[in-house]
């Protein structure tokens, strides 16, 4: 079974997720605050980690911001009672692969779940490129991790769909549309707000190359340059 890393500290909630996931086919570790979620994640191996963000001991954000110490390319999903945009930006910045507010159908949340599955290197679906080259840098799909003579880079599971993407279809126009329901599955407010900031992560990541751009076309969507 996939091992799932739940951080929830309402106990009615907590043990309703755990069951119905359970259910379902997961194999679900259940904290009660962030504190204990850090001692479980240290201490075992989880392919998604599903973070309440306001726990008593540590929050959701710092707790995530210490799986990413351990783990830079874990998927995270974010639980939250606050619907305010800073929240969600906050929470994508630290390399959220998703977002839920409270109160979510659990219908959604096992949705997302194995749609973030599918897109990691664990799922079921590899792409048949799964190594590309980026003018002086090499995109391992399968490692996630971006390599030049400068040193390697890990990418998130986001990151690296994002940067396969447009390596498939370099020079090539992609529009914000198709890139938002192929790796976030919909084009909604959060998602392409979310997009934008790995975006700014990948650019980022490239400026060693001058020859490398992501080109943002106003009203089409974007391209590699190589």
């Amino acid at each position: 079974m996939t091992p799932l890393l739940l951080a929830e500290d309402d106990p009615n909630l907590g043990a309703l997720l755990k069951d119905y996931l359970e259910a379902k086919g997961f194999d679900v570790t259940l904290a009660v605050n962030g504190e204990e979620a850090l001692k479980y994640f240290l201490e075992g191996t989880f392919a998604l980690c599903i973070l309440d963000v306001m726990m008593p001991k540590k929050d959701g954000f710092t707790l995530a911001g210490e799986i990413r110490l351990k783990d830079p390319a874990v998927p995270l999903i974010f639980l939250t009672a606050k619907s305010q945009k800073e929240d969600t930006l906050r929470g994508f910045e630290l390399g959220a692969d998703d977002y839920l507010t409270k109160p979510f159908v659990m219908e959604e949340l096992l949705f997302r779940i194995k749609a973030i599955l599918k897109r990691s290197t664990s799922g079921e679906i590899k792409p048949e490129k799964t190594v590309f080259e980026v003018g002086k840098f090499t995109l391992d799909t399968d490692a996630r991790t971006l390599s030049s003579e400068d040193g390697v880079v890990q990418l998130t599971t986001k990151e690296t769909a994002l940067l396969r993407l447009f390596c498939q279809n370099a020079r090539q126009t992609v529009s914000r549309s198709y890139a938002l329901k192929l790796i976030w599955g919909d084009d909604s407010y959060f998602n392409a707000r979310s997009m934008d900031v790995y975006i700014t992560k990948l650019r980022k990541y490239l400026k060693a190359d001058e020859r490398v751009k992501i080109l943002n076309l106003h009203g089409e969507g974007f391209k590699l340059i190589l």
